[in-house]
């Protein structure tokens, strides 16, 4: 049951601190609107999610065990080019800029079509986090709930904290956003280890 909750937390924190689509939209949010008005867009994933989830458990559900112990290899190798994406941006040095080009969110609903277009959930739920949780659902359908919840609460809880620290702190500057990209290079890549592990040996 650890495990599950350990792989869950850690799935979600790294795609928490993982650039992408839903974080520039965040933070373009924070520094037009304010932190108290994008806080409620830390939902997101939570609202937007459930078509990407049961359109891939659909489609999961249906293939042989060998196609899908090798979507589960390639779940790995997608976490290890996301690490290795994530190592060479640390490389690249601490930058300035806390948003990438574009308008901010108007609103949750808003938030939750930006993370239902983004292919980073539609990629994670096919390769990672459907065939994960689906094992764990196996297992017992106790450790796929405590798999799911673990995920969402992490997820949800460490995005509203991101908005918080950017939006009434200050503490999260270039120094520790640069820093914050490594943590994740390394999650990744040590998830990315476990699931090939799991592929060839499950």
């Amino acid at each position: 049951m650890l495990s599950y909750l350990l792989l869950g937390s850690g799935f979600a924190a790294a795609a928490v601190i993982q650039p992408g689509p839903l974080q520039a939209y965040l933070f373009s949010s924070i520094t037009q609107r304010g932190w108290r008005r994008t806080l409620p867009a830390a939902l997101s994933p939570l609202l937007s999610d459930g078509p990407i989830v049961l359109t891939v458990l659909l489609v999961l559900t249906r293939l042989p065990d060998a196609a899908a112990r090798l979507l589960q290899a390639a779940g790995g190798l997608l976490l290890l080019y996301f690490a290795w994406s994530s190592y060479r941006q640390w490389r690249r040095g601490p930058v300035t800029r806390t948003a990438e080009d574009g308008r901010a969110p108007r609103s949750l609903l808003e938030a939750c079509g930006v993370n239902l277009l983004n292919p980073n959930p539609w990629l994670g739920w096919t390769l990672v986090m459907g065939p994960a949780f689906l094992a764990a659902w196996q297992a017992s359908p106790a450790r796929g709930v405590v798999f799911l919840i673990s995920f969402y609460a992490v997820m949800t809880c460490g995005t509203a904290l991101l908005i918080l620290l950017l939006g009434t702190t200050g503490l999260l500057g270039p120094r520790l956003r640069h820093t914050l990209i490594l943590v994740s290079a390394v999650i990744l890549a040590l998830l990315g280890l476990y699931r090939l592990a799991l592929s060839l040996h499950g």
